[in-house]
């Protein structure tokens, strides 16, 4: 099948797809007789793991990591199950500090007045001159 085909049933785009490629994630597409990328069902089925390991937050190279696994039939699956907790406990970190940020920013909110006044605590925090005396 043609790229737009495969990047369809994938789930990817063709851009995508060529980038992939061009980073050697995945093998070079066969070529047909005019010269176009074909891919037969087994590529797609790589294309289509790499989509879903993107989509639940795993970078290229673990995602190299990830297909060299998939691709190893003598493989251990605790070197795939290592690979998902300890890209969970780096989202758990991601949550944590982004939930920190929302409340300190729902702090600076509470501070500032938010009338037509020039006094702002959020400019203040934000510049590191809250409380500082002129």
């Amino acid at each position: 099948m043609n790229i737009s085909e495969a990047a369809r049933r994938s789930g990817l785009s063709a851009k995508t797809i060529r980038y992939y490629e061009e980073i050697e994630l995945i093998g070079p597409a066969s070529r047909g007789t005019n010269g176009y990328r074909q891919y037969d069902a087994g590529a797609v089925e790589e294309l289509h793991f790499l989509a879903r390991a993107r989509d639940v937050g795993f970078d290229l190279q673990e995602c190299r990591q990830l297909l060299e696994l998939q691709r190893d039939r003598s493989r251990q699956s605790r070197h795939a199950r290592e690979l998902v907790l300890e890209k969970s406990r780096q989202l758990q970190q991601r949550i944590d500090k982004l939930l920190a940020m929302q409340e300190m920013l729902g702090e600076m909110a509470s501070r500032c007045r938010g009338d037509e006044g020039p006094e702002c605590a959020i400019l203040e925090d934000l510049s590191g001159v809250a409380g500082e005396v002129p």
